[in-house]
């Protein structure tokens, strides 16, 4: 029996944002910490990498669209959001 794959949320950034420093959700200005915050809140999230959010196996489609709508809100930094 093979173990479920996670889920991920990828992040295209906006040109000279994120993107261009390499630290995309990882990086330390103030409004990107605090989206991290938010990110980190949800249980389901395993882990963030600086253009990916990996979220549990068993996370509920729900809750990937949740959390893909609050990126794409994210006008000032995100161009577009991903699900896989």
């Amino acid at each position: 029996m093979t173990e479920p794959v996670a889920r991920s949320i990828t992040v295209t950034f906006r040109p000279g944002r994120g993107a261009s420093e390499g630290k995309g959700l990882l990086a330390q200005e103030e409004r990107v910490r605090t989206l991290l915050r938010v990110l980190i809140s949800y249980p389901e999230v395993r882990h963030i990498l600086p253009d990916r959010i990996s979220l549990d196996a068993a996370a509920e489609p729900r809750v990937l669209e949740t959390v893909a709508r609050f990126l794409q809100r994210q006008e000032w930094l995100v161009q577009s959001v991903e699900i896989g």
